[in-house]
Parts: C-alpha cells; sequence; structure tokens
C-alpha cells in the first residue's frame, strides 16, 4: 500500500497479539496498526507467524481459591476423553453437560473465512461480543485491560487455516486467562436449558463461541456477492 511502507510477517503476527495490543495504544504505532489491517484485508492473506500460547488458558477462581488448569490436561481430554486435572473436572461439573458432550462440542471443526471472521471482530456488533465474553474471562496478568485483542487475536488465528473450533481457539491463546467468579455470557437463547450451567458456565461457552463466529462472520460486500 502506497505510504504504508514494507509490513513483514512478523509485524501481521503482532498486530494479533497481546503485546502488541498495549503498543498500539501510542499514536506513533497507531498508523502501522491500519495500514497492516488494510494489507490483511485486501486480496492475499499474509501467513501469520506463531505466537507465544498461554500456558494455563484457564485459571479457576472459586471461593477465593485459585486453580490453573493446563492446555495438556484440555488437550488429553479432547483427544482421549481422559480427566486429569482437578479443575477441569470441576469445569466439567458445572457445564450443564455430560464430559462427553464437551469432548464432542470443543472437537468439533467450523468452516470460516478468515477474512470475514477478522471484519466481523473488528466491527462495533464484534467488539461489544468480545467485550461481553471476556467481563469474567480475561488475561491473567493484564486484568482485562487487553482483553478484547486477546481473544479476538486467538480467534483469528485458529481462522487462518479455514476452521475453527473451541480447543483450536483455546490452544491460540497468547497469554494465561483468569475466569472469575460469575456467570459466563454462553450466549445459546433457546439452545442451552435455563438456570443451568449450560448457559452460564466458561466450557458451555467455548462449545457453542466457533458456531457464533461462523454464524457472525462478515463477508465482504464487493467480492463475496
Amino acid at each position: 500500500m502506497a505510504g504504508c511502507g514494507t509490513i513483514d510477517v512478523a509485524t501481521a503476527a503482532n498486530v494479533y497479539s497481546d503485546a502488541y495490543a498495549e503498543k498500539v495504544l501510542h499514536v506513533g504505532s497507531l498508523f502501522k496498526h491500519l495500514c497492516t489491517l488494510a494489507v490483511l484485508g485486501a486480496g492475499g492473506l499474509i501467513a501469520v507467524a506463531p505466537a507465544v500460547a498461554a500456558q494455563n488458558p484457564v485459571r479457576w477462581t472459586t471461593g477465593g481459591a485459585v486453580w490453573s488448569t493446563q492446555q495438556q490436561a484440555f488437550d488429553t481430554f479432547v483427544d482421549s476423553g481422559e480427566v486429569t486435572d482437578r479443575g477441569l473436572e470441576g469445569g466439567l461439573n458445572r457445564s450443564g453437560w455430560s464430559a462427553s458432550e464437551v469432548r464432542a462440542g470443543m472437537s468439533k471443526s467450523y468452516n470460516v473465512d478468515l477474512r470475514a471472521v477478522t471484519r466481523y471482530l473488528y466491527s462495533n456488533a464484534g467488539v461489544d461480543f468480545l467485550k461481553t465474553a471476556t467481563l469474567n474471562y480475561y488475561p491473567y496478568r493484564s486484568m482485562g485491560s487487553t482483553s478484547v485483542q486477546a481473544l479476538r487475536s486467538a480467534i483469528i488465528k485458529d481462522s487462518v487455516d479455514g476452521s475453527i473450533s473451541s480447543i483450536g481457539i483455546m490452544r491460540a491463546l497468547p497469554t494465561d486467562f483468569r475466569l472469575a467468579e460469575g456467570p459466563q455470557a454462553v450466549g445459546a437463547e433457546g439452545r442451552c436449558k435455563p438456570q443451568t450451567g449450560q448457559c452460564t458456565s466458561l466450557l458451555s461457552w467455548y462449545v457453542f463461541l466457533p458456531a457464533r463466529i461462523q454464524a457472525s462472520q462478515v463477508p465482504d460486500p464487493f467480492l463475496d456477492k
């Protein structure tokens, strides 16, 4: 793009990283940020370089106690059905679903278009969704100040290959996340059983997340007719 200079793969990746989200708050970085987004949406997609992944995608908070569940425990559960972590076990018990239902939901893949997903997540509706989703589930270290950027980065990173899943989005989280006490905004009215964890739990939210993203994609008004 004229006036944008050269944007390399590292810059394209950093636009979705938790650390970069803090840098773009400075005026000097904002122009490069906007140019990078324009390049990503202009046509050919730029490969996103690997970023540092969360070691503990969920730090559960219950009655003042905190328990961290490592990504390996979620991977083992999705791959084999085996529950090896007490925090995960508690989360499954509070989910409102059976363990097999959660496992099936977290492993299910949904076809998406990277550009359409990105348009949604940067739209007003997408930002509102991300803000609501991260009211009680947010980056552990920044305590919510980069929640939108961090969750958005994970969803976009998992969308690069044209498909997303709950476990894929979790694996793409750029930093550890903490679950505060209180209901999670599952956003599955009519598909979850009221007054149960199906409508309020973190794992139920993860189960419904990729389907919601797929349904909310914003097609290009010129190219996707």
